[in-house]
């Protein structure tokens, strides 16, 4: 049995959890809250380093503005996904109007953008909104679904 860490959405505590029972609706150790809610995290200064460093599975996340419209378009597909997709990969929204220091720093210049991270680490890049099947096709050519 291998263990995995998984981060907890809500107080960011580290849970190591067998691989094989992630599907099994794992609980944080700590909250004792779920660790898949299936729907994206919000990511803010006080997480994101727990949340892109902490989790063992990759972490897709959707880089977006309020006033952007094709953004708000998208928003509903990035939801359904995070509720398909989990517990296999952590989707998480970054609102870049309200950090955008960390926009900055992942060096956005349009949005949506969608940056895959692997252990921390970003893997790949796509800018624009997209339908389910074609988010799905990019992750599993990313290797990740």
């Amino acid at each position: 049995m291998s263990l995995i860490q998984i981060t907890c959405p809500n107080c960011n505590a580290a849970n190591r959890v067998p691989q094989e029972r992630l599907g099994d609706k794992p609980q944080c150790g700590k909250c004792k809250k779920p660790l898949f809610a299936g729907k994206p995290i919000d990511l803010h200064p006080g997480n994101v380093g727990a949340v892109l460093d902490k989790n063992d599975i990759p972490v897709l996340v959707d880089c977006w503005a309020p006033w952007c419209g094709p953004c708000k378009s998208f928003a509903p597909v990035f939801e359904q996904a995070a509720g398909i997709l989990e517990p296999k990969i952590r989707l998480a929204k970054l609102n870049t109007e309200a950090v955008p220091s960390i926009a900055q720093r992942w060096a956005i210049r349009s949005i949506p953008t969608l940056i895959l991270f692997k252990q921390g680490k970003e893997v790949q890049r796509m800018s624009g909104a997209m339908s389910l099947p074609q988010l799905q096709q990019w992750l599993r050519s990313a290797g990740v679904v």
